[in-house]
């Protein structure tokens, strides 16, 4: 589905669907990019969507929950989504080996996932070794210069006991070249699983991209805007990053300040990026490493949303040492040179900027002069307060809308939320013009709002889609414990489902023109 102009896509009228990989439905505990999102692209292109709105899509760490946010690389993808029916009708596996798990619909199951698809992996990869295609990985390393230090960096957090990489001998942490040339020499058969792993997903992925785009759909991706510090890209690319350069840890990290969300701020951890530095050098790899990084994310999707992209604007330094984020103070970022630089190197970027929170008129002015939409989310708009930005009326065309995000409560789960003013939930049916005070529709009147707004693109999570409440929720900021692992069962994809959700969709113009008129004459 080629796009004369890809920046354009996000000045027309459409809608999507918000919807973790994990989250999709299957028989191997885990959400998968095989026959799973297949169907749900069918769903989409039945109920006259555009968008399928994923999350970070990378390896995920049970040292961070599996949070998509906080992941080992910001170029590999997660081997967990890999398509184990995909494998057997590549002849990669045999019969036997397509084993289901007996597991909870509703509820992913890491630790089964990971047993399951590593040892399926494994056989898989052994089979196409047997079959002389190293070759063919070869050949895609070189394609893919990120997996050189992806693969060595998995090898070694095995072989250190999951140590992160700054606790590592002197020689590895610093990557002496002859210390690393022999590690590579020594584990070649496991750089090559590793690689297998990143080719397999590479090659479902770019087969799942092909279909979407045969329905009509287009994917929304999401950047996280800093990497984790225990991360193949903070080792490989220690001099981009504000790190000591004597223990390799940060000097100063990420997170945002207190706010009516947390009184101590949010202490995210990551490394800060050297934006400030006057080393040409430093300037250049740092330039490079990002525009890697853009151009990867827009091989895999249409559209990408950086998440907090205020940080491009100014971020939030906090000195390394402290336990919260109150100590912290805000340092000017790239701006739009860097924006420029990217599109020098790239071209035009269909990007959704991600401007929740703390927001300043110089963020502002940075998105306008970028032509980014911005996101408003429904859920925050019902305080009282008839300039909320978040209200429709206040909404101009370049504007993404979504009934929440995978951050905050459903829709339904807002509405019976006892901490949530009563106040606030009439004043959210007032504005849909609803005298039903039953929390069991509340989801359509959130839905309508968001379809019938100015906003050029409404996104709704499936659960609101749905009506779910609360138990579905993917995320609750500040906790550890319940997090993404949130799963649709396949009961809930239903033709009646997509037909009244194209309804909706036709009757504020919000399908593809093309497809509108066909369903409209």
């Amino acid at each position: 589905m080629a796009d004369s102009n890809p920046i354009d896509i996000l000045a027309q009228r459409a809608s999507g669907i918000l919807l973790p990989i994990f989250s999709l439905p299957g028989p191997h505990a885990i959400g998968d990019i095989g026959k799973p999102a297949l169907r749900f692209i069918d769903f989409l292109h039945q109920a006259g969507q555009q968008y399928w709105q994923i999350l970070p899509s990378g390896p995920t760490d049970q040292a961070f929950a599996n949070s998509p946010y906080m992941s080992p690389s910001a170029f590999a993808g997660n081997p967990l989504f890999i398509s184990i029916d995909a494998l057997h009708n590549d002849g990669l596996l045999e019969n036997q080996d397509r084993k289901t798990i007996d597991t909870s619909e509703y509820i992913v199951d890491y630790r089964q996932a990971i047993q399951l698809k590593q040892s399926l992996l494994h056989k898989a990869w052994q089979r196409f070794i047997a079959n002389n295609q190293q070759d063919t990985l070869d050949v895609f390393s070189a394609h893919h210069p990120w997996i050189k230090d992806y693969s060595l960096f998995q090898i070694l957090k095995k072989r250190y006991a999951n140590a992160p990489w700054f606790n590592w001998p002197e020689a590895v942490k610093k990557r002496d070249p002859e210390t690393l040339k022999k590690i590579r020499q020594e584990c070649a058969p496991d750089i090559s699983y590793y690689t297998f792993e990143q080719f397999l997903f590479s090659r479902q992925w770019e087969q799942l991209r092909k279909y979407a785009h045969q329905r009509r759909v287009r994917i929304i991706g999401d950047l996280p805007i800093y990497v984790a510090t225990d991360s193949a890209d903070a080792w490989a690319n220690q001099n981009i990053f504000q790190l000591d350069p004597r223990t390799s840890q940060p000097t100063s990290v990420a997170g945002v300040p207190p706010d009516y969300f947390s009184k101590t701020g949010q202490h995210w951890g990551n490394p800060l990026y050297r934006w400030k530095t006057t080393n040409k050098k430093i300037k250049t790899a740092l330039l490079d490493w990002w525009a890697a990084r853009f151009r990867h994310n827009f091989d895999m999707a249409d559209v990408i949303r950086i998440d907090h992209f205020r940080g491009f604007e100014s971020y939030w330094s906090i000195p390394a040492d402290e336990e919260t984020a109150m100590n912290g103070t805000w340092v000017k970022g790239p701006g739009l040179p860097f924006f420029k630089e990217m599109e020098k190197k790239i071209g035009k970027l269909p990007i959704i900027a991600e401007d929740l929170g703390i927001i300043t008129p110089a963020v502002e002015k940075l998105r306008t002069e970028l032509g980014y939409p911005g996101m408003r989310i429904l859920l925050f708009a019902f305080d009282g307060d008839t300039n909320n930005t978040y209200l429709p009326h206040n909404f101009d065309h370049n504007t993404v809308v979504y009934t929440g995000t995978h951050d905050n409560d459903t829709a339904v789960g807002w509405y019976l939320n006892p901490t949530i003013p009563i106040e606030d939930k009439e004043r959210a049916k007032r504005y849909a013009n609803q005298n039903d005070m039953q929390a069991g529709v509340f989801h359509k009147d959130m839905l309508y709002m968001a379809y019938s707004s100015v906003a050029n693109i409404a996104i709704v999570p499936m659960q609101d889609l749905l009506g779910f409440g609360n138990d579905c929720r993917v995320n609750t900021p500040g906790t550890i414990e319940g997090n993404w692992q949130w799963r649709c069962a396949p009961r809930f994809f239903t033709s009646e489902l997509a037909d009244w959700l194209k309804e909706q969709t036709i009757t504020f113009r919000r399908m593809h023109p093309t497809k509108q008129k066909v369903e409209q004459t």
